[in-house]
């Protein structure tokens, strides 16, 4: 069954250029395209995509308050900022009011649709230096962190890897096992420190660091 997807993009040449290249996947199909936040926020819940694919900077209501207002109709549908923001507000913005993946536009095609499968099996992509901002920040915040020693080395590894913002193929390709292996010891990262997604992973294990 193909993963059903909505775009919120106000430049044309943008959002026709997802469209047209995630269309040629057969996993993926693009259900409707929106110029607007206010568009998308009347039509997605009733289309209830997999995954809506959110710029920020749109006339009107802008991505995030978008998000905001649309998460809780849509609980289901998972968000993608897809964006030229970089800075820490924005990006905490986002995470905040619901979106679980953030990738900016100068993302490769290739990149953007193995991020989205990751997406859509539970992951968290998110460019390499969006990643990179997170560690610094919880580096420099005095929470509470697990011992990274609670990992294995391959754990310890993996999670390393992860807060460099690699995807989970990019990650079996380096450590050259499958992406199945990968997606275990990830469930196991996640048991050990008690947290649902890579966010929070790398915050307990680098937390103090």
């Amino acid at each position: 069954m193909s993963i059903s997807l909505s775009i919120v993009e106000d430049l044309d040449e943008v959002r026709e250029g997802l469209k047209q290249f995630i269309s040629l996947s057969p996993e993926f199909k693009v259900l409707d395209t929106f110029k607007t936040g206010e568009e998308a926020l009347e039509a997605i819940p009733k289309l209830k995509p997999d995954i809506v694919i959110m710029d920020i900077n749109l006339p009107g209501m802008n991505g995030i308050d978008c998000i905001r207002n649309m998460k809780d109709k849509v609980p289901q549908t998972q968000f993608m900022m897809f964006t030229v923001y970089e800075n820490d507000e924005k990006v905490f913005e986002a995470l905040k009011a619901g979106a679980s993946g953030y990738l900016l536009k100068n993302t490769g095609l290739i990149q953007m649709i193995e991020a989205l499968k990751e997406l859509h099996t539970g992951g968290s992509p998110m460019s390499a230096n969006i990643a990179r901002k997170l560690v610094t920040v919880f580096r420099e915040q005095e929470k509470k962190s697990i011992p990274i020693e609670a990992l294995s080395n391959r754990e310890n590894e993996i999670l390393q890897l992860l807060s460099k913002g690699l995807l989970y193929k990019e990650i079996a390709d380096k450590l050259s096992i499958a992406v199945s292996t990968v997606r275990q010891h990830i469930h196991n990262i996640y048991e050990k420190l008690h947290v649902q997604n890579r966010t929070e992973a790398i915050n307990k294990a680098f937390g103090k660091y």
